[in-house]
Formats: structure tokens, C-alpha cells, sequence
């Protein structure tokens, strides 16, 4: 599509959101706001660059799909991730894990890990005008393979790990110091059982330990801001997970750290949205992991669903723009993966600009006045409002493929690069 007739569309749609009292151009003005935290491990399967040979094991993850062109090297991570960032419209961020840092060949034990293995990151991001943020690995170890880190009964691995999320977060004060932008450090461990377990409690006493020990060293707001996540189950700890969203949310709420909900973890009868509500009103700040789960926490590529869309309500209606940081998390091998980063992302935005189109005021003088037939009449014909006119106007304006123009950069991006990699 030609941008006279993109620009033409926009202007129509324009008018018909001004009829129901909606500025598209405030829309845009606010969404140009939203940055999204893409995330590494999509690139290469979760692989990390610890050694030649990292590749995921355990910890409650799978990867399925042998999609060719995963990321081998730091370098091709980055050429994916540029390619990637080139087809969103905004500016937006890039979530990294301890994995990923370059430790030049040598073994490099995560109880060690330095601000030097990530300089490179930094560089990178500087020069691309990214700002970072970053995530203790709790996983794929041997310290990890008994399934409990953190929560461990054993005093040399709790030891370890805490050491390990210590450095984190101190590598994580030093990202948001240099970009001027606080980085958002999360930290999800994979502790549980996969048969029912008699004391939790011990385990919980001990994470609880751990934690404040952890959290004991306090950064700037501007330099870190902190994040935990919980789970309600994950493979191998299908019983008991020692960090479930009770745990967590109460240790947020005492210590005053963000809580992470991701959208995977938990039931499917469940509202990620309706918790978000709840928890904010108590709470300054959360981090959302943006992504799908079908049946079970199973990662799938972010698309533009009720679910997301829900979330994105919440964001604008309850005025948590600023307040809600958003980071994509899933992986999938089976198809391009490249591709997969741009869908979730631009589904993500698109879920927002939706919300930000929506007559919010109109919507609750409604609903205030008793008038639930107007309230649900009116959300029902805003499903089929131009929205789509605005996205892609929003996407020309940001320099960016709109519609289905950008499959095209990711196709031959993939014949070009992608398919040499084997």
C-alpha cells in the first residue's frame, strides 16, 4: 500500500474517532511513549554464550521447533536484534539474560560473572540509542539440577546462587546507571518438585532468606529497579513451586519490589489483567512478561488476543502508563525467529493502541449513570472502528513496513543471512 493512500485512510479514520470523542493524534502521541523490552533468548533458543556448546537444559523450559538460522554468536544475536528493532515502530529496549554476556572463550561460573562481560552489550546499545535491562539465569546449571537454587537445603548452592543474583543486580545498577535509564532486574527461579512435597514451608523460609540477603544492598530508582516473578507451575515442578504468586506478592509488597506477572503463569481461568488492577492499586510500579500460553506456560509467540488486549486496557484506563513496564517472554524454534520477535511486539503495540483509542470517559459516565446497555453497546462497536488505518499510519510515520509489508524484510533477511547458518 502506498503512503497517499495510507495518509488518506488515516485522515477517514481520523474523522470517525472524533465522532465518539477520541484524538487520534493524542492516541499517537502516547503510544510513541511505550517501550517494549525485547528479549534475547528468542534469537537462540536460550542458549546463552557461557561456552560453544550451551544449549537450554531443564529448569521448567523447552524449546521445540529446529527452525534453521538460530543465533550462534553474540554477533548474530545482535544483526537479528537490529533487524528485528528496524521493523517496530518507537523506541524500544532490549531484555538481557546473565547467559549472554562474552566471556571471550574462558569458563566463566555464574558465581563470577563481571561488569566486563557486558561492556560490549552496553557499547552496542549505546550506539543504537537501546536502553538494557537484565536477568539473573537461575537455570540450565548443575547447581540447578536438583531443582531448587535459591530455596536449596543445601547451604553451598544457596550460597552460590545468591552470589550469583548479588552480581546481577550490581551489573544491572551499572547498565541503568551508564544509559541514564533504570534497568529492570527480574529474577525467576525454577525451584519446586514434581511430586508432592512435605515441607514447603522449609523451602519457602529458606528463598525468603535468600531474598533478603539478596535485596539487603540497596541501589539508586534511577540505577535498578527490582522484580520478582512467581509461577504456578513449570515442567518437572508440576506439585510445588516454591516461588508462587502468593510468595512473591507478599515479599513485593513487604521489601517494596516490583512483582512480574508473567501472562504464561498462571491458570487459564485466571486475568492477568484483573491481578495487574488489584496489585497497582497498592503498588507504584509492575512488570508484565508479555506472552502466550496454550493450555499450559508453553511460550508461544505473542499475538493479539483477548488476553493482551485486556492488559492493555488496564494499562490506559487505569492511567499506569510509566507505571507498568512491558517485556516480551517466549520462544519458539519453529518458525523464523526473527519474525517472531516482530509479531509479538507489533501485536503488543497494537493492543495498546487500541486501548488508546478507546473512549474511556464516555465508557464510564456510562457505566456511573447505570446505563450498562450504552456501556456494552459501545464497547461491542469499537471492535470495528478504523483502527487499523491508524496503526499503519502510525507505522509510516515511524519509518517502519506498515500492514504486511514487513514479512517481506524478514523473508529475505532469512535467504540472505538466516539459511547460512544451518
Amino acid at each position: 500500500m502506498d503512503t497517499m493512500t495510507i495518509e488518506r485512510a488515516y485522515e477517514l479514520a481520523r474523522a470517525r474517532y472524533a465522532q465518539v470523542g477520541v484524538d487520534t493524534e493524542a492516541a499517537l502521541a502516547l503510544l510513541d511513549t511505550v517501550s517494549l523490552s525485547l528479549h534475547c533468548w528468542q534469537g537462540d533458543d536460550v542458549a546463552g554464550f557461557e561456552s560453544p556448546e550451551a544449549a537450554l537444559t531443564g529448569g521448567g523450559l523447552v524449546v521445540t521447533g529446529a527452525c534453521p538460522g538460530r543465533a550462534r554468536t553474540v554477533e548474530e544475536l545482535r544483526a537479528d536484534l537490529d533487524k528485528a528493532y528496524s521493523l517496530l515502530p518507537g523506541e524500544h529496549r532490549l531484555n538481557l539474560h546473565a547467559i549472554y554476556g562474552e566471556f571471550g572463550g574462558a569458563r566463566v561460573d555464574r558465581d563470577a560473572i563481571g561488569l566486563e562481560h557486558y561492556q560490549g552489550w552496553r557499547d552496542w546499545a549505546k550506539e543504537r540509542g537501546l536502553k538494557l535491562d537484565f536477568n539473573a539465569t537461575c537455570f540450565s546449571h548443575p547447581k540447578a539440577a536438583a531443582g531448587f537454587t535459591l530455596s536449596s537445603k543445601d547451604a553451598e548452592i544457596r550460597a552460590f546462587w545468591i552470589e550469583h543474583v548479588k552480581r546481577c543486580r550490581l551489573i544491572a545498577a551499572w547498565m541503568g546507571r551508564e544509559q541514564g535509564s533504570a534497568c529492570v532486574h527480574n529474577l525467576w527461579i525454577p525451584d519446586g518438585s514434581k511430586e508432592v512435597s512435605v515441607d514447603r514451608h522449609g523451602h519457602r523460609r529458606l528463598l525468603r532468606e535468600s531474598l533478603e540477603e539478596i535485596y539487603a544492598t540497596a541501589y539508586r530508582p534511577s540505577e535498578l529497579k527490582d522484580a520478582v516473578e512467581s509461577k504456578l507451575f513449570g515442567i518437572g515442578s508440576e506439585s510445588f513451586v516454591v516461588g508462587s504468586h502468593d510468595f512473591y506478592l507478599s515479599f513485593a509488597v513487604k521489601h517494596a519490589v516490583m512483582i512480574c506477572l508473567d501472562m504464561g503463569h498462571f491458570h487459564p481461568t485466571e486475568s492477568v489483567a484483573d491481578k495487574l488492577s488489584s496489585i497497582m492499586t497498592f503498588s507504584p510500579e509492575a512488570l508484565i512478561h508479555v506472552s502466550r500460553a496454550v493450555r499450559w506456560d508453553s511460550d508461544h509467540v505473542v499475538i493479539l488476543n483477548d488476553e493482551l488486549r485486556a492488559v492493555a486496557e488496564v494499562i490506559v484506563r487505569d492511567g499506569l502508563l510509566g507505571r507498568v513496564h512491558l517485556a516480551l517472554d517466549y520462544f519458539d524454534a519453529s518458525l523464523n525467529r526473527v519474525g517472531a520477535w516482530v509479531i509479538g511486539a507489533r501485536a503488543t503495540l497494537k493492543a495498546m493502541l487500541l486501548a488508546l483509542l478507546e473512549p474511556t470517559r464516555m465508557l464510564i459516565e456510562a457505566e456511573e449513570s447505570g446505563d450498562t446497555f450504552r456501556r456494552l453497546a459501545a464497547l461491542e462497536e469499537l471492535k470495528s472502528l478504523p483502527w487499523g488505518a491508524v496503526w499503519d499510519y502510525h507505522c509510516v510515520r515511524n519509518n517502519v513496513p506498515p500492514g504486511w509489508e514487513w514479512r517481506r524484510a524478514v523473508k529475505e533477511y532469512e535467504e540472505a543471512v538466516l539459511r547460512g547458518r544451518g
